[in-house]
């Protein structure tokens, strides 16, 4: 049996220091964690503000209050504001077809009442067509009357005799023709007048023209009842087909009353149209 063995004083003491040495290096082992933590989250806090700091005070920058809208543009090259020396080019409104709905449905409508005149008109004059018995007689004549000139015959060559002229209060030429026979244009122009009783001339037309500069009206009288193939306000060409002869108003036999006047004043028909007419 072994003896219990008393321990020295060496022992004591070796062991006494051994515990104290090991106490301050346990406690220093357990602080040093902690502080670590706290110097890696510190690191990472410095490096964001680092990044941060720099943008958000370029973004803070105060503005003096007397800056331009140009000034404060020219330093920051992305954000042009020219408000304040902005203008407004007037629109010329020839210049674009753009319109309110409201100016839409108007033209639409008036459109529509346009069309629905026109065919009233023309239903007008096939039923006084149909009741008068009228008719254009083409047979052998063109629709168009021919030439190529800018002043045309108005009943075609060879199908009228002339008979009475411009005198003693006779404002125009009769031109003796068959009934139904065509009348013509005598020149582009635009039609005045368009009626199936016009005072004494019966059913007549007027066409104002302009020829060689100088203002030109033509008159055509006593066409046959529906015979009319223009209206007031249309356009027509030189030689277009715009009624037949006929003996309407204040006439005692077929023919064409023919009248010309220029600037005003009445010319002789027949002379005008030799002059003229080609």
């Amino acid at each position: 049996m072994a003896a219990d063995i008393e321990p020295t004083a060496n022992t004591s003491e070796k062991s006494l220091k051994r515990s104290r040495t090991a106490a301050p290096r346990d406690v220093a082992r357990k602080m040093i964690k902690p502080m670590r933590s706290i110097a890696i989250f510190g690191a990472v806090g410095a490096l964001v503000a680092a990044v941060a700091l720099p943008a958000y005070a370029a973004s803070s920058t105060p503005v003096d209050a007397t800056a331009t809208l140009q000034q404060i543009a020219a330093e920051d090259s992305q954000s042009l504001v020219v408000a304040s020396a902005a203008t407004a080019s007037p629109l010329d409104r020839s210049t674009y077809s753009a319109t309110t709905q409201e100016e839409i449905d108007k033209k639409k409508a008036a459109e529509a009442a346009a069309a629905a005149a026109a065919a009233a008109s023309r239903a007008a004059a096939a039923s006084a067509a149909s009741s008068s018995g009228g008719s254009i007689n083409v047979g052998s004549y063109a629709l168009v009357s021919p030439g190529s000139g800018e002043v045309r015959y108005p009943l075609p060559r060879g199908s009228y005799t002339e008979g009475r002229t411009t005198s003693g209060g006779h404002d125009g030429a009769d031109m003796l023709a068959p009934a139904s026979t065509p009348i013509y244009a005598a020149a582009a122009g635009v039609v005045r007048v368009s009626s199936e009783s016009y005072y004494g001339y019966g059913v007549a037309v007027v066409i104002d023209h302009v020829i060689g500069g100088q203002a030109v009206s033509t008159t055509y009288a006593h066409m046959t009842n529906g015979t009319r193939q223009v209206q007031a306000g249309q356009t027509v060409a030189a030689g277009q087909l715009i009624g037949a002869v006929g003996s309407t108003g204040r006439s005692t036999a077929n023919h064409l009353h023919f009248e010309v006047h220029v600037n005003g004043s009445i010319l002789e028909p027949y002379s005008w149209l030799a002059a003229n007419a080609g």
